[in-house]
C-alpha cells in the first residue's frame, strides 16, 4: 500500500478546512501538513507489513487527527478510535469524517484513564513520554497486543527512561522502527513497538 499526497487531497482540503476554525496545527505548520503529519501517520504502514494488519486500533490523544484519521483512509478494513479529552477536537474530526464519509472512524471524548474497553493496537502521536503512555496504554491493551508509540530520534533516551515501568506494566521493546520523513533536512523517526505480555 504506497499512498501518495494526491490520495489524500480530499482529506487535507477537508482537515485545512477545520483548522480555519479549531487550532488543530499550528498556522506554520500547515505547509507541511503532508510531511510531517500525513505522511508520518502513514508510517503505522511500516508496523502493518511485519506484524500484520490488526482489525481495532485506540488511538490515545489524538489531537487533530494523526494518526488516526490517515489510518482509517489508507486501512478501511481497521476500526479505528480516535480518543481525546477535548470535545472541540473531536467535533472537528467528525466534520472530517462526514465529509469524507468514513464509516471505520469512530471518536471517543474520553481520558484514557477512563476507558475500559481493551484494543489490539494502540498508538499515539506527539502526547506524552513513553513513562507516562505506558502506563495508559497497558491498561488498554489486550494480551499480545501492541502499542505503538510515534518518537523522535530520541526514542532509545526514553526507552531507557521508562524501562523499569514498561516491565511493572507486562510491556516489553519489540522493535524500533526507523524511517525518514520527506522533508529538505534530514527528519528521523521511530515507531516504538512494545507487546504487552
Amino acid at each position: 500500500m504506497k499512498l501518495s499526497k494526491n490520495d489524500f487531497s480530499a482529506y487535507i482540503e477537508a482537515f485545512l478546512a477545520e483548522n480555519a476554525k479549531v487550532n488543530l496545527i499550528s498556522k506554520n505548520d500547515e505547509k507541511f501538513l503532508w510531511e510531517k503529519h500525513v505522511f508520518d501517520s502513514l508510517a503505522i504502514e511500516n508496523f502493518f507489513e511485519k506484524y500484520g494488519i490488526r482489525k481495532k486500533l485506540l488511538d490515545i490523544g489524538t489531537g487533530g487527527g494523526f494518526p488516526s484519521v490517515p489510518a482509517a483512509i489508507a486501512y478501511p478494513e481497521l476500526e479505528v478510535y480516535a480518543l481525546d479529552s477535548i470535545r472541540k477536537k473531536l467535533n472537528a474530526i467528525e466534520n472530517i469524517k462526514s465529509a469524507l464519509n468514513l464509516k471505520n472512524l469512530h471518536t471517543i471524548c474520553e481520558r484514557a484513564e477512563n476507558l475500559t474497553d481493551k484494543y489490539e493496537l494502540v498508538t499515539s502521536r506527539a502526547v506524552a513520554s513513553m513513562k507516562v503512555l505506558s502506563k495508559y496504554a497497558s491498561r488498554l491493551l489486550s494480551n499480545g497486543g501492541y502499542f505503538v508509540a510515534y518518537k523522535s530520534i530520541k526514542a532509545q533516551d526514553e526507552i531507557n527512561e521508562a524501562l523499569p515501568i514498561l516491565r511493572k506494566n507486562g510491556l516489553k521493546v519489540e522493535d524500533i522502527i526507523e524511517y525518514n520523513l520527506p522533508l529538505e533536512e534530514n527528519y528521523v523517526r521511530n515507531l516504538v513497538v512494545l507487546k504487552k505480555y
